[in-house]
């Protein structure tokens, strides 16, 4: 991911709101949102190329997302894949005091990154670029930098998701696909300064961001009911930045897990997971 803006516990329906965008290079095989065949507990997008992902939740309701730390001056060619973070802990069984402990441990393993990680009753960004943090009640905005750096599309993100924030059910789902289709080019002396150059910083510095090689590839809000019901829905686009699915999802939160093998119980109909496409 290259923007996450989140409210936490600041809505009377849902402990999370939560608007991503995912940009890559267009060259880098994924696969859309679906539960995995391989660990039935996630739901997810999927990079091809290392098996990770980029945001993430589990049928027991634990939740992971990244973002990358833009640094190239201290970028790694053997690096560890990021996407892997977020993986083994929606695979694992530790709780998320104990994953930051290790990951914590092993910064060196992987060029910069971002980690949100959560559960029903916790909230943490982690980086190796920065420091741990529990976080409480509020509105949240992480980029290419740490957590609520004051880059311009964090602003401007933060500010719409808290006028969203007075929106429920179907407008508050276009609201907050809204914040993550805007095309908004940040003038250039509000351009951040990361090692990047000057043509990449602007071109970099919409929220959401088209260019011939690379780009915004989905966009992905995830909602976290305080009646334990979760919403997860998912745009992707083409090379040209056109819309060529969407995904939904929804279900509620299982508190068990069958034999310990960390595989989610099969739902009751009320509570079984939907999903619908819309192809072009």
């Amino acid at each position: 991911m290259c923007l996450i803006v989140f409210a936490y516990n600041a809505h009377p329906s849902y402990h999370l709101i939560m608007a991503a965008n995912r940009d890559e290079f267009y060259e880098r095989p994924s696969s859309p949102a679906d539960f995995w065949e391989d660990a039935p507990q996630i739901l997810g997008g999927r990079d091809l190329r290392e098996g990770g992902t980029w945001l993430g939740i589990t049928r027991e309701g634990k939740f992971a997302a990244i973002t990358n730390y833009r640094d190239p001056a201290a970028f790694k060619i053997n690096a560890q894949s990021r996407g892997k973070l977020v993986r083994d802990f929606l695979c694992g069984d530790q709780s998320v005091d104990k994953y930051v402990e290790n990951i914590s441990q092993q910064s060196d393993k992987y060029n910069g990154y971002n980690l949100i990680l959560g559960d029903n009753d916790k909230l943490y960004v982690f980086s190796n670029r920065g420091k741990k943090q529990k976080l409480g009640a509020g509105i949240y905005g992480l980029s290419n930098h740490l957590l609520d750096t004051s880059w311009p599309k964090v602003r401007k993100a933060k500010k719409e998701l808290k006028k969203a924030l007075n929106e429920k059910g179907v407008a508050l789902e276009d609201a907050l696909f809204a914040i993550l289709s805007s095309r908004h080019v940040a003038p250039n002396d509000k351009l951040p300064a990361t090692g990047v150059g000057r043509e990449w910083e602007r071109l970099l510095s919409p929220i959401f961001i088209k260019s011939p090689n690379y780009g915004t590839r989905s966009s992905t809000i995830l909602l976290l009911g305080k009646n334990k019901r979760v919403k997860f829905v998912e745009k992707v686009f083409d090379e040209k930045s056109e819309l060529w699915l969407t995904s939904r999802f929804s279900f509620i939160i299982e508190k068990e897990k069958l034999n310990g093998t960390g595989i989610g119980q099969s739902l009751s109909p009320d509570a079984a997971s939907r999903r619908g496409s819309d192809n072009r």
